[in-house]
């Protein structure tokens, strides 16, 4: 058995571990381990943030300023790897029914090297090296938001061009 959970682990793809990666820090952060989130962060991290600032939780809990009493709790309810082969891993979740977030993690050797922190805003992200032609962004969509009615009202939309 031990012999197989290693072949296993030998053939588990970049794309993989970088997901896995994301989903271990998602449980580290709820459960406090700032250790592991050390770990799995780096230091030097670069972040963006389209929302209002009072959302800017996950860079509180990254860089320890939120108090762990703080009710705000990130839960994804997916979590996506997107254009293989550039370490991007995107998450988004639900918290109650008014607040909408997703984050997009850029990944190198599986440590987080970028953070894209978006709140109330539907996104489409695109890899624009698939060659699309002037507006036909069709066809080098590589993810989108989840529709989900937000209290009957609407959200601002954003195109992320990787």
């Amino acid at each position: 058995m031990e012999a197989h959970r290693g072949e296993l682990l030998k053939t588990e793809t970049p794309e993989m571990k970088n997901r896995g990666a994301i989903e271990l820090l998602y449980r580290a952060l709820q459960q406090g381990d700032t250790s592991t989130v050390a770990k799995l962060v780096a230091s030097d991290v670069e972040w963006w943030f389209h929302g209002p600032h009072h959302c800017q939780h996950m860079m509180r809990l990254l860089t320890g300023e939120q108090p762990s009493q703080v009710s705000f709790r990130f839960e994804p309810s997916n979590v996506q790897v997107v254009v293989p082969g550039h370490g991007c891993v995107i998450a988004e979740g639900w918290e109650g029914s008014h607040v909408y977030w997703v984050h997009v993690w850029k990944l190198k050797d599986g440590v987080v090297t970028e953070l894209r922190e978006y709140f109330n805003t539907w996104l489409t992200v695109t890899d624009c090296s698939l060659g699309a032609i002037g507006w036909d962004m069709g066809r080098c969509t590589v993810w989108e938001s989840v529709p989900r009615d937000l209290a009957r009202g609407s959200l601002p939309s954003l195109l992320l061009a990787i």
